[in-house]
This record gives structure tokens, sequence and C-alpha cells, in this order.
């Protein structure tokens, strides 16, 4: 699947102005089809993480893709609604939330994952075994290529600790809890398969303990490159050795189990596109800044992950060969990136941030009064405007005057 063109990107940013995000929806289709293959010999169930990219055209696409949602908040489950998502394929994952919320949830008929002690015994208390839920596990395990983003280890604030099984069983058993998946996540950009299969002993070993459960779900986090030469989670290998240890388990316990998987970041990174324009090119005694129309109020991820995103200048990609610091507009340190070889920029150019599908627009912000920027979807060849970019109603839109 071939990326856009610079000549498209440069298109695109003259036609609906910058910053400008654009999502490439083959891109997307790509990726879902990559899992789809990878664990086509096991019977496995693709919940897209929509935190990572909530725009409703965007979840209409995925959806009549055959993916079915996962959601951490209860508004992310209206949406998933809104977009044509069926309740029965709905996950619904939060941490530290209201039992009120959890009550909605219910009412709302989607699978409901419970990831804390107090919320198990409640819904227990109240609902004992007229409503099915699944269980989110700490397995106690460090992974991810960002402690921010790791969830699985022992100091997480996400699921119920594996060491915490007694206390689960008795719940269970004294409100007659009706148990059908377990869960864990251990993190986000994991490269090693070796993580996964880890976590899924783990869970084998904690299914024995459920006798109706009907799915065990391995999270995510398979690893994107974003970096020239990086390389991604093996998926192929990893959906042959996951079918094969469900196999195994099913010819030691005589229980059939579907497996569940929740990418986000895996679906939508590469379809994404971040274009800003370059406001200035200033040269001081230790760098020369390329200053761009846009800043973490767009996309924080440099900043707050020290993620690293690739920059091409697609207005002038034959220039000569020249190192640069690209920061934005806010009046913060909002660096995207340090001594970044790049061909000459120029006042004017525009400059295209690749991987930014997950977690750009999504923790975009109104920092500094600056506008949220428009987002744009290709599908079939054809751009369309999916959400305006803001203007100067929008800042007020909430405010009580």
């Amino acid at each position: 699947m071939n990326p856009l063109t610079h000549t498209q990107l440069s298109t695109l940013a003259q036609e609906y102005g910058t910053p400008l995000y654009v999502y490439n929806a083959a891109s997307i289709k790509h990726q879902y089809e990559k899992l789809t293959h990878a664990f086509r010999n096991s019977n496995t169930k693709i919940f897209y993480a929509c935190k990572s990219l909530t725009n409703v055209n965007v979840l209409k696409y995925i959806h009549n893709l055959g993916a079915s949602l996962d959601c951490v908040s209860i508004n992310e489950v209206k949406l998933g609604l809104l977009a044509g998502f069926e309740k029965e394929n709905i996950l619904y994952t939060p941490n530290c939330v209201d039992f009120e919320e959890i009550l909605e949830a219910k009412e709302l008929g989607v699978n409901i994952n419970i990831d804390n002690i107090s919320i198990l015994e409640q819904f227990g208390n109240k609902f004992g075994d007229t409503y099915p839920i699944c269980i989110r596990l700490n397995p106690h395990i460090l992974a991810g290529g960002n402690y921010k983003i790791s969830t699985g280890h022992i100091d997480s604030k996400f699921g119920i600790s594996i060491h915490q099984l007694r206390h689960i069983e008795r719940i269970v058993k004294t409100t007659n809890l009706h148990v059908e998946g377990i869960h864990m996540h251990t993190g986000s950009e994991i490269k090693d398969i070796n993580v996964f299969l880890e976590g899924l002993e783990v869970m084998f070993s904690m299914a024995t303990h459920f006798p109706a459960l009907k799915y065990i779900d391995l999270g995510s986090g398979f690893k994107v490159p974003y970096q020239p030469g990086e390389k991604e989670t093996d998926v192929d290998l990893l959906g042959q050795k996951v079918a094969d240890a469900f196999t195994a388990f099913e010819t030691e316990t005589g229980k059939k189990l579907q497996v569940w998987f929740e990418p986000g970041k895996y679906l939508v990174s590469k379809c994404g596109y971040l274009i800003v324009k370059t406001n200035i090119i200033k040269q001081t005694t230790s760098a020369v800044f390329a200053g761009v129309d846009s800043g973490f109020n767009h996309l924080i991820r440099p900043m707050m992950y020290d993620a690293y995103h690739h920059i091409e200048n697609v207005s002038n990609a034959g220039g000569t060969p020249r190192i640069y610091t690209v920061v934005g507009n806010i009046c913060e340190t909002d660096t995207f990136a340090w001594d970044r070889t790049l061909p000459e920029v120029r006042e004017g150019d525009y400059l295209a941030f690749y991987n930014a599908g997950a977690y750009g627009f999504e923790m975009s912000s109104n920092f500094n009064s600056r506008f949220k920027p428009a987002e744009v979807l290709i599908e079939n060849g054809d751009a369309r405007v999916i959400r305006k970019r803001d203007v100067f109603e929008d800042l007020l839109r909430g405010q009580v005057i």
C-alpha cells in the first residue's frame, strides 16, 4: 500500500489550508486485512481501539470493513452506536469511572470489561448472573515503547492483579457473577511477540478458574514503524503461534475459546498525515529553526512521549539537505524534531508529518486559543472534509458570558 505522494499532499494543503489532518482510508483497509489474514487460523475477533481516532466517519469506515469496536468511555460507546456498530460488537473497557457510567453501558447492552475489585463487587451484587461481563487482569508484565504507555506492570492503575484471583473468585461465587471473558493489555509499541505469548500463558492459567469463559482478550500494542527502517510486530508469526496455543489449550482442557484483539494505532497510525506550513526560518547561534503553523496543540506525541514522526518537505523534495529543528507556534517549548535533516526548507514550504493518524487530532486542544485543524478523508481516490476547521465561535462554545 503506497503512501500519498508529495504532490497529493501539497495539493490537499493548498485546497483545504493548513494545518490539516489527512487520512487515507486505503491504508486502514490494508492494515485491517493484514490482521485478519495473520489470525485466520484461530477464532479471532478484532476490535478497533477507537481512542486513537474517533471521527465518526472513520468509525463508519472501519465498521464497514467488518471490525468490532473497543471503547474506553461511555461517549465512545455512543459514538460507536451512532456509527452503526452493533451493541454486541462493542467492548467497553473503562478505568476509574463512576459506577453510574457502568450502569449506562449496561443499559446500552454492550460488552463490559471490569478492572476494579470494588466495581466488580457492586456489579455482582446488583446484577448477579443476569448480565455477562469480562474481567481485566493485570498480568504484571512490563512492556511497551514508553513507560507512559505501559499498562500491565505492577505499578499500573489498570486491571485487577492476577495475585488477587482468590478475591475475584470469592466475589464471583458470592454474587453469582457470569464471567464470559478475561482481558489483559500490557502496553503499546510491542515488537517482541513473546510478550503476547507470555501474557497468553498467564491468561490460560486464569481461564481454568472461570467455567463459563467464552473468550480471552489479549489487548493489542502491535508495533508500528515510525522511523525509516524500523520493524513492526510480526503479526503473521504471532498469528500462527496464537493459533497453535489455542489449539493446544482446547486439546488439553476441551474448551474452545475465541481470542480478541484491540488494535488502535496499528490500524490508523499509517493512514494519517499532518500537513503544516513553514512560517519562518530562524537562524540562531546554535540551530536553524523551521517554525511551522502548528504545535503541540495539534500533535503532542513528540513532546509527551518523545515520539519520532518522520517529516518530509513536500514542497521542495529535491532541495539541498540541511539540518533543522522543527518547532511550532505555541508559547511553550513545542519541538517536533531536533536536528532533523530535510531538503532545504523555505518560508511557505509545506512539511508533512507521517504516522499522524493515531493520537494526533485525538489528543489535540485549543491551547493558546488556537483553532483545531480540519480533517480530510481520502476514500476511493476522493477527498472530503470530515471535520471543519475551527472558527472563532468554536472557542466560545460552552462559555457563559
